[in-house]
């Protein structure tokens, strides 16, 4: 695993692209992709008649016993490498602390996004996100006094100069749609996301991004349950088409397990704000899967603003 030396430690401008950067970036982007496709998952889900709350009780659940096996394999390995030192493990507030985090980043998170995508298409939903790069830059500056210097904040600029151009489209295509209520909702798990990638870091340098995305995964599956048997009763699960199934089966590790250790190591080696900056392309990626996928509608200001968005992406992709 990194350390707190590796990860911060500066990159020459004109160097060579040292791996440990190139693998964080390469770890962003493919975790970006899976994670795009998420939306559109959702959006077929619901068009079978699942809502939110619980087609994300179907998605954790079938996450759930993969990140349990993957954490015990872990605190195995780590309980052998502790045994003659004889200091614990994994000290208990670590523990309670990422099972905590994952309340933020995992439950409230993709709840209020799940939501939102009840009222708006998957093209809005993936760019009123694109609020958090910001939001998690702004953040780190004030309390975790990270450096955002001017290719950040370029990219950032370019990347919401490209969201606007979309977004104002996105409106004018359902101008009597009940929008308002679904970007507030996805703006809310933009900050709840923010949130949990700020506080996110500190914990996996001290005990590793495999370990600390299993316990908040773990962790936010409970707060999942908890709020699913409290407004739903589990009959619900037999009432629902076999189809949700096999998208939450899909949601679950190819939209979720596989990108969410992509995109915790990818944090860990090239810092959170560069990220989330670089997960930016992902309303890109959605906006292209929703209109092949879903038929959802597009224009030449959509794809305008799309290239806008990639080239700020490039900016932080390159060092």
């Amino acid at each position: 695993m990194t350390t707190e030396t590796t990860a911060a430690k500066p990159v020459s401008e004109t160097g060579p692209i040292p791996v440990q950067f190139s693998w964080g970036v390469t770890l962003a982007v493919v975790g970006t992709f899976l994670f795009a496709m998420k939306s559109i998952f959702i959006k077929l889900a619901f068009a079978a008649g699942a809502d939110a709350t619980l087609l994300l009780a179907i998605r954790m659940g079938m996450a759930f016993p993969f990140y349990v096996v993957v954490f015990a394999v872990l605190l195995r390995r780590r309980q052998a490498a502790v045994s003659d030192s004889g200091s614990a493990a994994l000290p208990m507030p670590i523990v309670i602390r990422s099972l905590l985090l994952g309340f933020l980043g995992y439950y409230l998170a993709s709840y209020l996004d799940l939501s939102g995508l009840e009222y708006i298409s998957a093209q809005l939903e993936r760019l009123t996100l694109f609020t958090y790069p910001a939001i998690v830059a702004a953040l780190a500056w004030m309390f975790l006094g990270e450096q955002v210097n001017a290719k950040i904040i370029a990219a950032i600029g370019m990347s919401y100069a490209g969201v606007w151009l979309m977004y104002g489209q996105e409106r004018s295509f359902t101008p009597d749609a009940n929008t308002g209520w679904g970007v507030f909702l996805v703006f809310g798990a933009a900050l709840s996301y923010s949130l949990y990638v700020l506080f996110a870091k500190p914990v996996m340098q001290k005990i590793g991004s495999r370990e600390f995305t299993s316990l908040a995964m773990i962790g936010s599956t409970v707060f999942v349950a908890i709020h699913f048997l409290t407004t739903h009763s589990i009959s619900d699960f037999a009432d629902v088409h076999p189809i949700v199934y096999a998208y939450g089966l899909v949601l679950a590790f190819v939209c979720t397990v596989i990108p969410s250790f992509m995109i915790n190591e990818a944090i860990l080696k090239i810092g959170a704000t560069r990220t989330t900056v670089i997960g930016s392309v992902g309303p890109v990626l959605t906006m292209l899967l929703a209109v092949v996928v879903l038929g959802e509608p597009s224009s030449w200001k959509h794809f305008a603003g799309m290239g806008i968005a990639i080239v700020g992406v490039s900016l932080v992709a390159k060092k």
